[in-house]
């Protein structure tokens, strides 16, 4: 019996998604075209993906790439167990990143520019923004 579970995002931009996680740490490998990675989950069952984050010996965290996005496949509670981070707390750390990364790329285009940033301790962010009126 499997203990794999799928958790969808809508996360698309993959680049952006490789930068978060190497900014939190995590150790990832991708795999070349055409070919799939092997996740680990418990009592050595695997399922396959296209990048795999390695947060234990014994658990893996799988990347599938969909036309929809990304989707982490994991034994959650062999992750939890050996690395003591929840399936909700990595998916909100990582989705709440994307998303302010894109928020502020897409502002940035709009002419505006980061002023001030702040982490609340609810982990909530709060940024103030200035655009220069021509």
């Amino acid at each position: 019996m499997s203990h794999f579970t799928t958790v969808e995002t809508q996360i698309k931009d993959l680049a952006l998604l490789k930068r978060i996680l190497k900014e939190q740490g995590f150790v990832f490998e991708e795999a070349k075209q055409g070919q799939q990675l092997t996740v680990k989950g418990y009592q050595g069952h695997k399922t396959q993906a296209d990048m795999v984050i390695h947060v234990s010996k014994s658990y893996d965290i799988g990347v599938r790439i969909t036309n929809k996005g990304v989707r982490f496949v994991a034994d959650w509670w062999g992750v939890e167990t050996t690395s003591g981070m929840t399936e909700k707390e990595f998916t909100q750390k990582v989705i709440q990143k994307y998303s302010y990364y894109k928020v502020i790329e897409e502002l940035r285009k709009k002419g505006y520019s980061l002023e001030e940033e702040e982490t609340k301790e609810d982990h909530s962010i709060h940024i103030k923004l200035r655009k220069w009126a021509a």
